[in-house]
């Protein structure tokens, strides 16, 4: 027996359905689950089913169309696409509470979407479906953009979606200032606003620091900065500064692992970035530049702004883990990334 998705469009009267899922009995297939999507077209049925392995799309496909359907698209599915929809559905929305940056990721999980992006707010007005396209407000500003090859989406895939970003927007907006990020190897960590009292936790991060690393974040000696310095860099008078702290049982012994700046000046912020050398290239620092970006863009600046050595590959892999239009100017070995925040961008997970 093959496990196959079904979709098709029967007309929403009495015993329709009913005529269909007989015609599929009558070939020997066994309906496992089904959903049904109502549309001003009529009842789009989405059947999982096991079915006998002589029977292949085509079969398929004629089988419905004698039990009165149309529209017909089918396609292989794998064991995974047992799992109880609403369950799916909720481990989903766990997984989006717990990790925001995980939208793009979420969304093409739930969807099937083969093309997840994010765009500014002028984009927001348009929202709905069109066939093989999906525009999603963010409750956040802008929208999201979802495209696939097949089937077509319809009202209760775009509800189901448009719920669940609020959902996501909600649980981020009351822990805006304190979030567990699970890596893609299955760290977790706690981010949040940097405060005067991580001084001595982020001295403590410089000398865990090798001085290759602290020479790539100070384009200078590899001689950690003095508290002073450090003090202005945990409490920018504009800006933020993100550190990513160890979950210890114990709060009171929580390891500073990495710290993240967003310094502004007019209209452009400056991003910076410092992580420990045992947790670089680790997805860490690809989720942190992803929230200060956000951050920025959500104040309104113009464009971020990086300055790198040219050699500085590790920098450079993560700023092109953005998925965001660059420009880059060099100056000697110096490299200035800018960023801006109007343009369309794909919607990543981190990593």
């Amino acid at each position: 027996m093959t496990l196959w998705r079904i979709r098709a469009t029967v007309d929403d009267r009495p015993g329709y359905l009913s005529v269909l899922t007989a015609s599929l009995a009558l070939r020997g297939v066994n309906i496992l689950t089904v959903q049904v999507h109502t549309t001003e077209h009529g009842a789009v049925d989405d059947f999982l089913v096991d079915a006998p392995d002589t029977l292949d799309e085509a079969d398929l496909v004629a089988a419905v169309e004698r039990g009165r359907g149309r529209d017909c698209w089918v396609a292989r599915s794998e064991a995974r696409g047992l799992v109880d929809q609403p369950t799916r559905v909720l481990a989903l929305a766990t997984r989006l509470v717990r990790d925001p940056d995980a939208t793009g990721e979420v969304l093409r999980a739930l969807l099937g979407a083969d093309e997840v992006t994010w765009r500014p707010a002028s984009e927001a007005a348009r929202c709905g479906i069109d066939g093989l396209t999906m525009l999603l407000a963010d409750p956040n500003g802008g929208a999201y953009h979802l495209r696939r090859a097949a089937p077509s989406f319809t009202p209760a895939e775009y509800a189901r979606a448009q719920a669940l970003l609020e959902l996501g927007a909600t649980a981020a907006g009351r822990g805006a200032d304190q979030i567990t990020v699970v890596l893609p190897d299955g760290a977790e960590l706690t981010v949040r606003p940097a405060v005067a009292e991580d001084l001595t936790a982020v001295v403590e991060l410089h000398e865990a620091c090798s001085a290759r690393t602290r020479q790539r974040r100070y384009l200078g000696g590899a001689a950690s900065p003095t508290p002073a310095r450090l003090r202005r860099l945990l409490e920018p008078t504009r800006g933020l500064t993100l550190v990513a702290v160890t979950n210890d049982a114990d709060p009171s012994t929580e390891t500073v692992v990495a710290m993240a700046n967003l310094l502004a000046e007019g209209d452009e912020a400056e991003l910076a970035l410092l992580v420990r050398d045992d947790w670089q290239r680790r997805g860490l620092g690809s989720m942190l530049l992803r929230r200060l970006v956000r951050q920025a863009e959500s104040s309104g600046y113009a464009a971020t702004v990086l300055h790198t050595q040219a050699d500085n590959t590790p920098m450079l892999r993560t700023l092109r883990r953005l998925h965001r239009p660059t420009t880059i100017e060099q100056d000697g070995g110096l490299l200035t990334v800018t960023v801006p925040l109007v343009a369309e961008v794909p919607a990543e997970s981190a990593g």
